[in-house]
């Protein structure tokens, strides 16, 4: 990872970096959004890993904040204690003295990257969703910083690194916890206890969507290149054992051989595909496979003509598209963004497929009415 994208770097390069930390015992910290009271350049649940020297990783502002974070982050890994820090940017002379004006009061949880962490990593490797509920203004007996990570079938897991969240605690946000598990997405909560409210912020953590690109020329390359830099966990297959060369797709996680009727052992409801092989027989066969599969989006190259002629095809071999094929299945696949470049191609595809990953259609956000970004549910239970 080069110092010069260190910023932009996408989720999944971001959880390989946090394991990267934890085997090698620490020594960096993570800073999260937990809040934001106006606008700001990104939302809760977004990330930074932070050390006391080399770059930061990831961006949680349009890189104003890295300065004062990373003092915060010093001493956090110093005194090995979780805070909650607040940024006031609405202002252009007082506050922190940036002269920002983002219209924008960020609080961000900086802490440790401690055993706390292992877990969730090693489920987002495994393609995995967990949900990690952190107190960020707790109390005596549920302090900031306590941690309880929960699965989807309702454990959870706890280190000894931290003070726990306690069952009590968390059972009037269980539905909350539950569905940022489903979704991915981040909320807050106040929960009344004995001893006071502890706020509670529910960040999900889902795997990174993968992509199935099905092709071996040249074209399939820089949609690999972007795909990566956008946090696809990429997939290169082609029915040309040939052309299965790790050292034609670098940026690809991984480059294998198959048959296009055994594309199905390569998907599952995360997995985009494209299928982009220029070879009619073999993009048929594909997608009749790929119709007995759970990927939520399959794209096809080339005209509508040529996906007419493929679909009658199928047809005539009793294969009828349903109402949810024809709603999952792009072709031509990609954003009318104009251009015929293979790098502004590129840019088409990989843009359709973030947008249908995130439940969008695409378009100008000058025609959005609304925030820019969804909000998060309601902040308190």
């Amino acid at each position: 990872m080069s110092d010069t994208d260190s910023w932009g770097v996408p989720t999944l390069d971001l959880f390989e970096l946090l394991e990267e930390t934890i085997e090698r015992d620490g020594g960096q910290a993570v800073a999260t959004v937990v809040n934001v009271d106006g606008s700001a350049y990104r939302r809760p649940g977004a990330k930074m890993v932070l050390g006391e020297d080399g770059p930061a990783y990831g961006g949680i502002t349009a890189g104003c904040l890295e300065g004062p974070l990373r003092g915060v982050a010093r001493e956090v890994v110093a005194e090995n204690v979780p805070r909650v820090v607040t940024f006031d940017l609405t202002g252009d002379e007082d506050g922190w003295g940036l002269g920002l004006g983002c219209e924008g009061i960020v609080d961000v949880l900086v802490e440790p990257v401690d055993e706390t962490w292992r877990e969730p990593v090693a489920a987002f490797h495994r393609g995995e969703s967990r949900a990690l509920v952190t107190a960020v203004d707790g109390t005596d007996s549920v302090p900031t910083g306590a941690r309880t990570v929960v699965s989807p079938d309702g454990s959870t897991a706890e280190s000894a690194d931290r003070a726990t969240i306690p069952h009590p605690v968390l059972e009037p946000i269980e539905t909350a916890v539950h569905a940022r598990i489903e979704d991915g997405g981040s909320s807050s909560h106040a929960v009344e206890t004995a001893a006071g409210t502890v706020e509670l912020f529910v960040d999900g953590i889902t795997p990174a969507t993968r992509l199935l690109l099905f092709g071996g020329q040249p074209d399939v390359r820089p949609v690999t290149r972007l795909a990566r830099d956008v946090g696809l966990h990429t997939t290169v297959a082609t029915a040309r054992g040939a052309q299965a060369d790790e050292s034609a797709f670098p940026r690809a996680d991984r480059v294998v051989a198959t048959h296009p009727t055994d594309l199905d052992g390569l998907v599952d409801e995360r997995t985009a595909v494209v299928l982009m092989s220029h070879n009619f027989l073999d993009d048929r066969l594909a997608l009749e496979t790929l119709l007995d599969t759970q990927a939520p989006f399959i794209g096809l190259m080339g005209p509508r003509e040529r996906f007419q002629r493929l679909r009658g095809e199928l047809e005539e071999d009793g294969v009828t598209l349903a109402e949810a094929d024809r709603e999952r299945i792009a072709s031509p696949v990609g954003l009318d963004l104009g251009g015929g470049e293979p790098v502004e191609i590129a840019l088409s595809i990989v843009s359709e497929v973030v947008a249908a990953s995130n439940g969008k259609r695409g378009g100008r956000l000058r025609n959005k009415q609304g925030p820019i970004h969804d909000r998060p549910p309601s902040q308190s239970d």
